[in-house]
Formats: structure tokens, C-alpha cells, sequence
């Protein structure tokens, strides 16, 4: 590994105590740190044009670098070589003066403080008058506090004005897990810093190297463990590594990682699945129990059972994620054929069960007891119908009438994944889908004595009856007229006024709203025509522009018997009789002997003295 200080036990063991990886291998310059290139990017621009702040705010997951950070920085701010370089830089390819006292946490200038332990306003007066004075011997006084979100309230305001104009002397760097409990006026007052989760191709890399200078032989599966259980943080990965090569006596085999971390054969995991997901339970209950006995955690398991779930259905979605680095070639292929035989709905039920079941198994007294029951549920959940097919099933007579599972379904069908992976026999359906207790069939096969063979031949299905409605309603306006007849006159000028009509039939008005009417206008609607019919209403929003109003509608039919009534000769005489006259009412007089009506009607006109309007 290429590092300021070269990992030798002599340097790392002056006293013959042994070191740990972690502390061995740490990073002594920014070329060290591996992950983090937008922030030695941006730092390495604004050292080089120098635009330093005076505060930094680091932030990440446990073991991504936060505190070997902050101490690099310091070692930036104070890096000096006699002679040659007296300023801040990035570019620190040798030890300095102040270099190791600053790596190794003892250099007089540069103070750490542990905030979990040092949270109350006096550790801080402490800092904020001391701020004042001048540095020993280094360029600049640090100060790192960590894990900061752990100081009081009083203790973060006291540290504002001094954080916000500190003198020119003094740097702040602060680290921290949390940084959703840093109030936002320290965070305003500091460049932030987000250290990212190293990925896991680039942490199998790293391990690879440390292990060959240790001189430990590790296969590259065998990494792939350790890097997958550290989930992107350094310190992990090494803490693994370190407790790996203990464990296998100087050479590493997967089977000694996987037996030192509790965790099942991939392979055999993803084979738990494929048993779980074609609903064989017996199949699964044996695989499970079989890795159990040569060490697998059962939490561990069906931690591995949901991470592979997420995989198959980012796999699904996004084709592209099949090519994860921490994935095995055996993931890879048997996950692709996975993502395109199950559907999402199964997927997402599973990683439910899941989820909820981990839980279960890590609290429960016999985690393999609630392991293995996890395991029955979801193979018994894996071939079970979604609720429109049960209900299709339902009408079309297509379930069995004593036992027998729904008939296999495809991927496509969003159910189960039986038809594909090769199912098992059909196992009896659950209560909730068979016959209840009073239905005469089941009762009846119950009964010892002669059972009642379910016939091959389609079943007739007495028609459910529809209800019929209390009123009969052929067009919006009988709508009205019952809106009228139940003295709901507000709703019944809406009706008339606001609502034109696109389809009706009985129980759903298909309707296209004025730009006046009320947003809640149809809800209102459906709901008074329930109460008052005794049947369920649905008064739908339609984009069909639709008819006129029945407003709309009364004022053209007035306009035609005004324009007809204008065009007959004792009308058009008056008219120009009384010069001004003006028509303003039509009525129609039916015959004798008959109720008034439209057909052969004559009309009567009103004509009124010139200036008199309706008005008056």
C-alpha cells in the first residue's frame, strides 16, 4: 500500500504490542483516502488559490474517515518543511515538522476534543478563551471537535461568535454522524463535507492490498464478504480483515468468512428463495434448517433472503444494477432469470413479510423456530391469487369446492411464481378462500357418511338481482325535478346551471362541469341521488365538452318561440303598430278540451307599451 508512512512493524510496533489494522493502515495524506474524491478535489482548489475557512464540518456513517480527516486537514494547515515550505498545502509527499505529533493526536496546537464526553458550556469556554492566544509552535491552532451533535444547546451558542469571526490564527473542524442535531447556525458558519460510503469494488481493492502486505493469502470471494458486511465503511472492512486473518492462520477461505460472520452460502440462500418462491415449504424448511446446522445466524438468513429480494426487483426496474460489483456471477445470472419470472407484486410482498419477519426472529426466543414459520407464511403467501383473481376465480367457478390451491399463474399474472419455477402439488386453499361454514356443500362433506363429489361441468350462478331505484331517473332533467321535488332549490339551479350532460344511465351520470360550478358539486350530487333513490349514484367528471346545460337548453327554446312568434303576421303587425313594442314572453295555448302542450299550439303574444320593461 503506497502511504506517507509505510505499514513496517517496526514503524507501527516500536514496542513489540501489536497494532490493529485499522490503526495500522490509516491514511496519513489526502492521497490516501480512497472514496472521497469531490472533497480532496474541492479542498486541493481551495488551498492552491487560498480560500481556507475557518470552520469545516465533516459528516458520514461510522468508519468512512471523519476524524483521519480531520486530522490530515490539520496536518494541511500546519504542513512545514524548513527551508522549502511554509504554507498551507495539499501536496504533503514528506513527513513535515509538525507531521507526526498531528497523525498521532498529541501535537500541542492541534486539540481534539470528544464532544460526547466534553457537551457542557464550559468545555467550550474553555476553547473560546483559549482561542485568543497564539499557537506554540505550529502555523496555525485546530481545533477538532467529533461527534459535535452530542454538545448542549448552551454549548452551541456559546461557540457561535467565536466560530463565526475566530481570529486568524484559529481553524475549527468538526465531525459528526449526525448531522440532522447540529443546529443550522453552526452549520450556516461551516463549509460541509459529506464523506461517502466507499463502494464496494473500491473497499475490495483496498483489503486486496492491505492483505498483501501482510503477506496473507485471502480469496477474492472471501473479500467480497468482508467488504459486503462492512457496508462501505473503512474502519469495518478492517476490523473484519483483522479478525478474518486470526481466524484462518494466515490463509483465508470463504468458508472460514462466512463461518466467522454467521452468514449461508449465497448460493444456498438464493436456493431458500427459489423453494420459498415456488411455495414447496417442505423444501424450505430443510434448506433452512440444513445451513442452521453448519452455523448460519436464522437472522442473518432472512436478512440475506430480503437483500437478494432488493436485488432481484432493482434488477426488474433497473436492468443495469445486475452488474453490481458486489454481486456474484451466480447473482447476477439466477437473479436476472428471477427478475423477469416474478412480478412486482410478489416481490414486494415478499420484502414486506420480510421486513416485518426479521424482527420477529432476531426478538424471538428460537430465532430458528420463527425462522422456519417466516419461511412457511411466505410459501404459503407465494401462490396465492391477488384480489381481483380471487374474485374473478370466484365468479367464473373456477376455484375447487372442497381443497386444491388456485391454479398456477404465470409471472404475468402478478400472483405467484408456481407455473414458472416448477411448483408442487396445489395445497388446500386457506379459510378466507374456502366455503364458509354454512354454505350446505361444505357442510355436507363435513358429515360422515356419502361425500359430495365436485362435478366437472360448469355450475350455473344464480344471477345476483340488481336494486332497482325508489324513483326512475332517464336525464339530468329528472334530476332536477326531484332536486325540486325535495326542496333542495340551491341544488337544483347547480343541476340546471353548471353541470353539462355527457352520458346517463341508472346508477352513473357521466358529467362535464361549467368553469363556475364547485369543485365538490358531482360528490354532492352522487351523494343526495343515493339517499333519495335507495341505490348507489356515481356522478363521474368526463373531458367530453358534453350538451348544454339545462339552462342553456330553455333559453334556446325560448329564443326559437320568440323568433317564431316574431314571424306571424298578427304579431309582426302589432309590432309595427306600436313602434318600440317588444316581445317578451311566449306562451302557448293548447286546444280545447287538452292539456297545454307544445304540439299544435298557438302562440299568444304579449305586447306591452313602448318603455316598459320587464323590470318595472
Amino acid at each position: 500500500m503506497d502511504g506517507l508512512f509505510p505499514p513496517d512493524a517496526s514503524a507501527s510496533t516500536p514496542t513489540g504490542v501489536y497494532r490493529v489494522l485499522a490503526r495500522k493502515y490509516r491514511p496519513q495524506s489526502f492521497d490516501d483516502l480512497i472514496g472521497q474524491e469531490p472533497m480532496v478535489r474541492t479542498l486541493s482548489n481551495a488551498f492552491s488559490i487560498g480560500r481556507i475557512a475557518q470552520g469545516y464540518m465533516l459528516t458520514g456513517v461510522r468508519g468512512v474517515g471523519k476524524t483521519t480527516t480531520a486530522r490530515i486537514l490539520a496536518r494541511a494547515l500546519n504542513y512545514e518543511i524548513p527551508g522549502e515550505i511554509d504554507r498551507p498545502t495539499i501536496a504533503m509527499n514528506r513527513e513535515g515538522v509538525h507531521c507526526r505529533a498531528i497523525m498521532e493526536g498529541r501535537h500541542v496546537d492541534v486539540i481534539e476534543m470528544d464532544a460526547a464526553s466534553h457537551t457542557s458550556i464550559n468545555d467550550i469556554r474553555e476553547i473560546t478563551e483559549a482561542s485568543r492566544y497564539k499557537p506554540v509552535s505550529a502555523r496555525t491552532k485546530v481545533y477538532i471537535i467529533d461527534e459535535v451533535h452530542m454538545l448542549s444547546t448552551a454549548a452551541f451558542n456559546g461557540l457561535l461568535k467565536t466560530l463565526e469571526e475566530p481570529p486568524e490564527h484559529v481553524k475549527f473542524i468538526f465531525a459528526t454522524t449526525e448531522i440532522r442535531k447540529v443546529p443550522v447556525t453552526i452549520l450556516s458558519r461551516c463549509q460541509r463535507f459529506d464523506l461517502r460510503r466507499i463502494d464496494t469494488d473500491v473497499l475490495i481493492r483496498h483489503l486486496a492490498r492491505i492483505a498483501e502486505a501482510e503477506k496473507v493469502e485471502i480469496d477474492h470471494e472471501a473479500l467480497r464478504l468482508v467488504a459486503r458486511a462492512a457496508e462501505g465503511s473503512v474502519r469495518d472492512s478492517l476490523s473484519l480483515l483483522d479478525q478474518a486473518i486470526a481466524h484462518g492462520e494466515g490463509r483465508i477461505e470463504v468458508r472460514e468468512v462466512r463461518e466467522m460472520l454467521g452468514l449461508a452460502d449465497r448460493a444456498r440462500v438464493i436456493d431458500l428463495f427459489e423453494e420459498v418462491m415456488k411455495g414447496d415449504a417442505a423444501a424450505a424448511l430443510a434448506e433452512i434448517r440444513a445451513q442452521y446446522d453448519v452455523g448460519a445466524d436464522p437472522a442473518v438468513v432472512i436478512a440475506d433472503l430480503a437483500d437478494f429480494v432488493h436485488f432481484v426487483t432493482r434488477v426488474k426496474l433497473v436492468p443495469a444494477a445486475a452488474d453490481d460489483a458486489a454481486a456474484t456471477e451466480d447473482e447476477r445470472r439466477r437473479g436476472r432469470t428471477f427478475a423477469e419470472t416474478l412480478s412486482l407484486r410478489v416481490l414486494s410482498r415478499a420484502w414486506q413479510m420480510l421486513l416485518k419477519g426479521y424482527d420477529e426472529v432476531k426478538s424471538a426466543p428460537k430465532s430458528l423456530a420463527a425462522a422456519e414459520m417466516l419461511l412457511v407464511r411466505l410459501a404459503y403467501a407465494a401462490d396465492l391469487p391477488t384480489p381481483d383473481e380471487a374474485l374473478r376465480m370466484l365468479r367464473d367457478g373456477a376455484l375447487p369446492q372442497g381443497s386444491g390451491a388456485p391454479a398456477p399463474r404465470g409471472p404475468s399474472g402478478g400472483g405467484g411464481a408456481q407455473a414458472s419455477l416448477g411448483a408442487p402439488a396445489p395445497r388446500p386453499l386457506p379459510a378466507a378462500m374456502s366455503r364458509p361454514a354454512s354454505d350446505p356443500v361444505a357442510t355436507a362433506s363435513a358429515q360422515p357418511g356419502p361425500r359430495l363429489v365436485a362435478s366437472t361441468e360448469p355450475q350455473a350462478v344464480k344471477p345476483t338481482p340488481v336494486p332497482q331505484p325508489s324513483v326512475r331517473l332517464t336525464s339530468l332533467q329528472d334530476v332536477a325535478a326531484l332536486a325540486a321535488e325535495k326542496r333542495d332549490i340551491r341544488l337544483k339551479l347547480a343541476i340546471e346551471k353548471q353541470l353539462r350532460p355527457v352520458g346517463f344511465e341508472t346508477g352513473r351520470i357521466d358529467v362535464s362541469p361549467t368553469k363556475d360550478a364547485p369543485f365538490d358539486l358531482p360528490q354532492e350530487l352522487a351523494r343526495k341521488l343515493s339517499d333519495w333513490t335507495g341505490i348507489r349514484w356515481v356522478v363521474a367528471l368526463s373531458r367530453d365538452e358534453g350538451g348544454p346545460t339545462i339552462a342553456e337548453e330553455r333559453e334556446a327554446a325560448r329564443d326559437r318561440l320568440v323568433t317564431d312568434a316574431r314571424a306571424d303576421p298578427l304579431v309582426a303587425a302589432v309590432l309595427k303598430r306600436f313602434p318600440g313594442a317588444k316581445i317578451v314572453d311566449v306562451r302557448v295555448q293548447a286546444p280545447e278540451g287538452e292539456e297545454t302542450g307544445d304540439a299544435g299550439a298557438t302562440p299568444t303574444v304579449d305586447a306591452e307599451d313602448p318603455g316598459w320593461s320587464p323590470d318595472d
